[in-house]
Order: structure tokens, then sequence, then C-alpha cells
């Protein structure tokens, strides 16, 4: 049984109430990601998303005794989060292979892909440039893309209505900084 003492403790940043969480709570964690059949990494980094969420979510709980059923169930949803993902994932042959997409007609242009490369470099430098909300905002919008306004707007605690507008905000001051940087390029 967790009670409010110990999420203020743990929104306070003692290390030792956040440990009685972990070990009370890992093995619900696990046992929910287990019946999913991931690899062990996956299952792990699933493991470590969950206890993110929490994280990111813990100022919001109104009722400690519910996290154990909180938890389990956010688990679960970013076991099936991961597979919708890999589902969508399927290895192809290479497109400058006979047989590839593509055929033998195509030809991968290694200029563009170093200027591909050198684009999203270049981005993400960008990004790691800005404050808050949005270097946030952004890494969530390329490491969940299937993810919901609701699900985004609420690992970044806000509410759904804000989150359109702050994405707008965002990919604005984006535009702006990546407009700086080619300038003075």
């Amino acid at each position: 049984m967790v009670d409010q003492h110990t999420i203020e403790a743990v929104l306070a940043g003692d290390q030792a109430a956040w440990d009685v969480l972990v070990r009370r709570f890992t093995p619900v964690i696990w046992a929910a990601v287990r019946a999913y059949g991931l690899s062990p990494a996956d299952a792990s980094d699933t493991v470590q998303g969950t206890w993110l969420r929490l994280l990111e979510s813990l100022h919001t709980i109104r009722d400690p005794d519910r996290i154990g059923s909180w938890l389990f169930t956010t688990a679960r949803r970013e076991a099936v989060l991961l597979l919708r993902r890999s589902r969508g994932e399927r290895l192809t042959a290479d497109p400058a292979e006979p047989g590839g997409p593509g055929g033998a007609e195509h030809t991968a242009d290694p200029a563009a892909a170093v200027l591909t490369a050198d684009e999203g470099r270049r981005l993400w430098r960008a990004v790691e440039t800005m404050d808050e909300p949005c270097r946030s905002l952004f890494r969530l919008m390329a490491t969940a893309p299937d993810a919901g306004v609701r699900q985004l707007a609420g690992r970044l605690g806000m509410p759904a209505g804000s989150y359109g507008p702050t994405r707008r905000r965002c990919l604005d001051r984006l535009r702006s900084v990546l407009a700086l940087q080619e300038a003075a390029s």
C-alpha cells in the first residue's frame, strides 16, 4: 500500500521513497510486460518507460492506493505501443540490390544519403538549443509517432487542448532557429 506521504516524498526528491515504489511495483510491471512476449531488451525498455510515465505523471496521482493498477495498465499500454511500432517495421532488401524495392534500375545516391543525414543532425542540434516544453515535445513526436494527442499531452504534463497550440508555437520556433542557422552558414 502506498500513501500520500510516500508520493509527496518522491515528489520532493526522496530517493528512499522512490526505492520503496520501485521494490513494491517492479514485479507487477514485469508481469504485465512479459505477457506480451517482448524480447528481453524491449521488455526492459517498456519497464523503464513505464517508470518514466509514472515520474512524469506522479504529480497528478489523486489516489495513491491505485498506483499499482495505474502502473500495470501503463505497462500494458507501453507494450502494445511498442508492438504496434514494431509491426510497422518490415525488413526489405537493400533498394540498390536487384529484387529490392525499385529493382536493379534504382541506384541509391550516396550524396543524397549524406545530405539527408546532415539535415537530420542539423535539425536535432536545433532542437537541443530550444527550451522546454519544445525540446521534450519534439523528442516525444519522434519517439512515439503513433501516440495520440491525449497521450502526448499527458506525457508532457499539459491539458490535451494545449497540445496543438504548443506544438504550433514550437514548430514556429524551430523554423526560426533553423532559418537563423542557415543565414549564419
